[in-house]
């Protein structure tokens, strides 16, 4: 897991898929972080994305950094508690200007199960990571 955080990070943006309905939905995202041993990311409550992964968990993301790819496919859990949207806040504290925690605020965080990730290039054969 913790290679995968670190392709994301050093990646900035990755593209996450969501689906509503029958229609995929792709969107740029920066946010990925490590909070007891799970791997997370964020967005706010009241976005779109938000009520796509309420409806349908089930995400794939992708990123690329130099001549290495990333595809990565898993089930999403949203963590309500307080203590794991201040970690990710804490990590990117930039977005407390946009973003509030707590029962009342508009953050979410997510963290990922199920997941395989492939780290893929055309001078390596594909690295597979489960977590």
């Amino acid at each position: 897991m913790k290679r995968v955080y670190d392709f994301l990070k050093a990646a900035e943006t990755y593209y996450l898929a969501t689906v509503e309905g029958d229609q995929p939905h792709v969107r740029p995202f920066g946010t990925v972080h490590i909070f007891e041993d799970k791997l997370y990311i964020q967005t706010g409550k009241g976005k779109k994305v938000a009520e796509q992964i309420a409806k349908n968990p089930k995400v794939e993301l992708c990123a690329m950094k130099g001549d290495e790819w990333i595809r990565m496919a898993g089930t999403l859990v949203l963590d309500e508690r307080t203590e794991a949207q201040e970690s990710m806040l804490d990590e990117y504290p930039s977005l407390r200007a946009m973003y509030k925690t707590g029962p009342d605020g508009n953050t979410a965080v997510y963290y990922f199960t199920d997941a395989t990730a492939t780290i893929s290039s055309f001078s390596h054969e594909p690295v597979v990571i489960k977590f």
